[in-house]
């Protein structure tokens, strides 16, 4: 935390109190990436915070107007990167609602099974990161350890640890075999245990609970109107989840709950990410062993869906279709709609608002990322809680600085 405070007063203090600004960030272990906060400081109290963004700026929705609708799932992968597949799988999920494909069901219950195993990573990440913060070691690791077991897992079926670009318009870049289905099950069946063990270790020890349950409380209401969404508004009461209120993917033909709590405050937020872990290891249960058989891709002709690789090194007609999708005066139809559609990611919901045009690039890509609202939401609930309490606060809402800038 740099030491760049410095005294103020205020008018209408009446004795003069002195006032302390102090930064925090926008380079600092705890805030887990580029942001910044400028606090106003009575002592040790925080009176007041001004978050400020604009420090990892890269240009990602400008880079949706050049880029076609595959190959900007590269820069999507960037957003939130706690999560990147999850943010592949909204992607197209909103340019398959423009251009009215319809996935396979292979396809779908691939896709699902990814996406929660995006959900395990993010939750895994900041549970392990926020107990760290509060100086909880050990959960850390072990959470840690599960998040490499799920890189092996999204390395085998895509070639890539973290940045995939696994998924293309109506489907994926390769489908999976029954060795990836048996590594599926082997790190459903282990998850449990480590789990368990830091359930064990955070959920009643008095020291976490002492730095987490009654801070940075968020009522309902205040969710509400502030638009917050996934954990951060379902630790608050709000009962509102994508997967249930407008289903997609195969989430419509699978059982699993909505884990809400009435709390509000960074503990809260704590349970309910644990329980969604449970969750979502349930749903993947599910779909792995019921997931269908066929193409993972559409059939839709030579024009929309890129040929596997296999097919384009190996066979004249696969290196055709490449060209027909990939030249810019070849392509496919899009139509002239502007369209919006949302996933339920990690964080939130994770939308996108597209504005198609003659060819196979957006005129408008814009999106709506959850930490860009959750920032907005910090100011709120940190006032009158101690500077210690920051970090706590922070690593409660999850703040991925590649979303705040785009």
């Amino acid at each position: 935390m740099p030491l760049t405070a410095s005294p103020t007063t205020t008018p209408d203090a009446p004795d003069q109190e002195y006032l302390w600004t102090l930064n925090f960030g926008p380079q600092h272990p705890a805030t887990h990436t580029t942001l910044r906060l400028v606090l106003t400081l009575d002592g040790e109290r925080v009176v007041n915070s001004v978050p400020h963004i604009g420090y990892l700026h890269s240009g990602f929705e400008k880079l949706g107007e050049h880029l076609d609708f595959n190959q900007y799932v590269t820069i999507v992968d960037r957003m939130n990167y706690l999560s990147p597949l999850a943010n592949e799988i909204s992607w197209h999920h909103a340019v398959e609602k423009l251009l009215n494909i319809e996935l396979t069901p292979r396809c779908k219950y691939l896709r699902t099974i990814l996406a929660e195993l995006m959900r395990l990573h993010d939750h895994l990440l900041n549970c392990g990161t926020s107990a760290l913060d509060l100086g909880a070691f050990t959960a850390f690791l072990y959470f840690f350890e599960q998040r490499e077991l799920i890189y092996d897992i999204v390395e085998y079926a895509s070639g890539q640890r973290f940045h995939t670009s696994y998924t293309r318009v109506g489907g994926v870049m390769f489908d999976v075999n029954n060795d990836w289905v048996e590594k599926v099950r082997s790190f459903t069946k282990q998850f449990r245990k480590t789990h368990d063990e830091v359930h064990r270790l955070l959920t009643r020890n008095r020291i976490f609970i002492d730095r987490t349950k009654g801070i940075g409380v968020l009522s309902k209401e205040q969710a509400i109107n502030l638009s917050c969404t996934g954990p951060v508004a379902r630790a608050s009461g709000v009962v509102r989840d994508l997967r249930k209120d407008e289903p997609y993917l195969a989430y419509k033909d699978l059982d699993f709950k909505v884990i809400c709590s009435q709390g509000g405050d960074c503990y809260a937020r704590y349970l309910v990410r644990m329980q969604e872990m449970i969750e979502s290891v349930q749903i993947i249960e599910q779909a792995i062993e019921n997931i269908p058989a066929g193409p993972v891709n559409v059939d839709v002709g030579s024009h929309v869906v890129l040929p596997a690789k296999p097919a384009v090194y190996r066979s004249i007609e696969g290196l055709i279709q490449h060209f027909e999708v990939n030249m810019p005066n070849k392509g496919y139809e899009v139509p002239h709609e502007e369209i919006y559609a949302a996933t339920e990611s990690p964080n939130g919901e994770l939308g996108f608002y597209i504005v198609g045009q003659d060819s196979t690039r957006a005129y408008r890509a814009r999106t709506r990322p959850p930490s860009y609202i959750h920032f907005a939401v910090f100011p709120h609930i940190i006032k009158g809680h101690m500077l210690s309490d920051v970090v706590a606060v922070l690593g409660s809402l999850n703040i991925i600085a590649a979303e705040l800038d785009r």
